[in-house]
């Protein structure tokens, strides 16, 4: 079973997210509020795909910043993750910083973001 960490996302949000993974693939969807909480929760389990919601809920603080941290800790180089926003340009810059292409949430119901997700836990088995 995939594990995934949903960072950031408010409640209807999380669930909205839940619902998209859990129809498409057999997993657990985790949810935390803010960054230390994700570098916590990467250091105590292993996940297959982080998303970062593009404004954290808790605090408004920047996504983009909560990947760097992510990506900052050697031992989550190999972790997939995603940028949850509709806007082309912050997905660029996620790209920029590692992150690979996440999706929006107007995008659930496009067969790109499917396959993106798909990508990203099938890279994680490579």
């Amino acid at each position: 079973m995939k594990r995934i960490l949903d960072v950031g996302n408010c409640a209807p949000d999380h669930a909205a997210i839940t619902q998209f993974f859990t129809q498409h693939f057999e997993c657990e969807v985790v949810q935390v509020d803010r960054a230390d909480d994700a570098l916590t929760a990467l250091r105590g389990g292993e996940f297959d795909l982080v998303v970062v919601n593009r404004k954290l809920d808790v605090d408004y603080s920047d996504g983009i910043e909560v990947i760097q941290q992510i990506k900052a800790d050697p031992s989550n180089q190999s972790v997939p993750v995603m940028l949850i926003t509709n806007f082309a340009e912050h997905q660029d810059a996620a790209e920029a910083i590692g992150a690979v292409r996440g999706f929006g949430k107007l995008e659930y119901d496009k067969p790109e973001t499917l396959e993106r997700v798909r990508a990203a836990l099938d890279a994680d088995e490579a």
